[in-house]
C-alpha cells in the first residue's frame, strides 16, 4: 500500500509539472497513460503534439504517428507529410 501511495504521489507531481508547462489536463493524463507514467516520454509526446499541431496537422493523426514512431520527430514528420 505504501508503495502505491508513493507511485500515485509521483504521478501527481509529474502531471503538475506538465500542467505548469501549459498543456491541457486531458492531454497530460492521456500522455502519461500512453507512456506508462513516464514523465519524460509524456513530455516529449506533448511537445511534439503541440509542434505538429501548430504546423496544421490533425491531432488524431499526430497521436497515431507519434506512437508508431516512438516520438522520433523526423520520422513522425515524414509520416505526417506523406499522409
Amino acid at each position: 500500500p505504501r508503495c502505491l501511495l508513493l507511485q500515485f504521489l509521483s504521478y501527481l507531481r509529474a502531471c503538475d509539472r506538465l500542467l505548469k508547462q501549459g498543456y491541457e489536463e486531458g492531454q497530460v493524463e492521456e500522455a502519461m497513460e500512453m507512456f506508462q507514467y513516464s514523465e519524460k516520454k509524456a513530455a516529449e509526446f506533448l511537445r511534439l503534439l503541440a509542434q505538429f499541431n501548430d504546423m496544421g496537422f490533425q491531432q488524431n493523426e499526430i497521436k497515431e504517428v507519434l506512437l508508431l514512431c516512438g516520438n522520433q520527430r523526423e520520422k513522425a514528420l515524414e509520416e505526417l507529410v506523406m499522409k
